[in-house]
């Protein structure tokens, strides 16, 4: 089960790279404002989807939410908070994975894993609409984001 505290995502055109455009999430299968298995809308007949093979998406995060994102699996009780301080996070659902080996032989494949990544929004130096990241050179740049894990024995 995922839970992203994001209203809007940000759409991309058939080579991944961002319109420019916000889209509301509500209704959608990008909709996970509550909780639900990550892959239930998966396959869902969506062009965004589509274009990617499943999720490989910028949740638009909303200003100040604490946590920024939930995961809980119910069989194991294993959870996770996503907490930071950047306006978006990239889900991606392993839509690439092949079925090679992964650790320990396991078989990856296709949709087997997930990842949040926290970050602006991508392509922000071509969208002025969006939050902006462009930073003088010498200049420290800080930012945190924190990964909380429960459940784990």
């Amino acid at each position: 089960m995922i839970e992203i505290n994001a209203d809007y995502f940000t759409p991309t055109d058939e080579n991944s790279i961002p319109t420019g455009e916000l889209r509301a999430v509500r209704g959608t299968p990008f909709d996970f404002t509550s909780a639900k298995e990550i892959g239930r809308d998966i396959g869902a007949d969506c062009e965004q989807l589509n274009y990617c093979g499943g999720y490989d998406h910028n949740f638009c995060l909303r200003e100040g939410a604490k946590p920024i994102a939930t995961v809980y699996e119910p069989k194991c009780g294993r959870g996770m908070e996503v907490y930071t301080d950047l306006p978006g996070v990239q889900l991606y659902c392993g839509n690439l994975l092949s079925g090679k080996e992964g650790k320990g032989g396991t078989k990856m494949g296709r949709h087997t894993g997930f990842c949040l990544e926290t970050q602006y929004y991508p392509d922000t130096p071509n969208q002025p609409d969006f939050p902006q990241c462009t930073f003088s050179a010498g200049k420290e740049y800080k930012t945190k984001t924190v990964y909380k894990f429960n459940g784990v024995k």
